[in-house]
């Protein structure tokens, strides 16, 4: 029989996230008072230059508080990720800011597994890539002729169907406009840009799913009936070279430019030999076809 004692112990209580100038730190604490600290990659929380501190630029603000949404976002994954290994229970955390953006606490609730844990129980999100085309989506294309409006009213569609945040839009060197969705654990992001005339135009599908459990739904990525991102690498490439695709290696990424395809490898050579980013951009040939049209 198990320890409930000693599992209640176990049991996370709160989370308590601080930014300092050293960078950010995560404190968890069980309901036994057991506390474990994670030290977390992320920027420090003031702007300093030389030897003394200088006044923080327009923008420092807005970084910090993008920066602690993205560390109570990964925060939350790897306590539900250990809970479940050591509780068979998913930790659901409800935030609230003590000092925002630089502090919160964040209270802890058990609910009962995601179903997605187990194979077979929830279908994944297959993401069809059409190179020249763009993709296709269960009830929806995300096609390179989609007008921008209708493709952000698609990913808005998206994830509400998946219980996920509306598109967040973003700043991304080199593009017009850049909106992403969660699905599952990955991301899903469109970017456009401007042509000749002025108009603005789908430019680029882009999706990544780390390592790991890829959450609910689980999002792949298929080409001629390949799962990109599900496959080890090596796989992937001697799949696309099967099929007479002619794949370049740069770097971490392999590009198929004759179909405008690009494959991103991990940053970490300690994760899976898995790609966790695809691209997927109209290629050059065929956008020049479409401005001429």
């Amino acid at each position: 029989m198990r320890n409930e004692e000693a599992e209640r112990g176990r049991v996370p209580a709160r989370v308590l996230l601080r930014g300092e100038p050293d960078g950010w730190h995560c404190v968890v604490v069980a309901d036994s008072g057991a506390v474990r600290r994670w030290d977390l990659a992320g920027v420090g929380t003031r702007w300093q230059t030389g030897t003394g501190s200088g006044p923080e630029p327009p923008w420092w603000h807005r970084r910090l508080c993008e920066t602690a949404d993205g560390l109570r976002e990964t925060i939350g994954e790897r306590l539900t990720d250990a809970t479940f290994r050591e509780l068979a229970a998913e930790a659901a955390i409800t935030w609230f800011a003590v000092d925002e953006p630089v502090e919160w606490e964040g209270l802890v609730t058990l609910q009962e597994p995601d179903p997605a844990r187990f194979p077979g129980r929830v279908p994944p999100f297959v993401i069809t890539l059409d190179p020249g085309r763009g993709a296709l989506l269960p009830d929806a294309d995300l096609l390179f002729s989609t007008q921008p409006p209708d493709a952000w009213s698609a990913l808005a569609a998206i994830a509400e169907r998946c219980g996920t945040p509306p598109p967040k839009a973003s700043s991304l060197c080199g593009w017009a406009d850049h909106r992403s969705i969660r699905v599952g654990r990955g991301r899903l992001a469109l970017s456009t840009e401007r042509g000749e005339d002025g108009a603005e135009q789908l430019a680029d599908i882009f999706g990544t799913r780390g390592p790991g459990w890829s959450g609910n739904p689980e999002m792949r990525f298929r080409l001629d009936g390949i799962d990109l991102l599900d496959e080890p690498a090596a796989h992937v490439v001697a799949l696309l070279r099967d099929l007479g695709h002619d794949a370049v290696r740069r770097g971490r990424t392999v590009r198929l430019p004759a179909i405008g395809l690009t494959l991103y490898e991990p940053e970490s050579p300690a994760s899976p030999e898995r790609f966790t980013g695809v691209s997927l951009q109209l290629p050059s040939a065929l956008a020049a076809l479409r401005t001429i049209v």
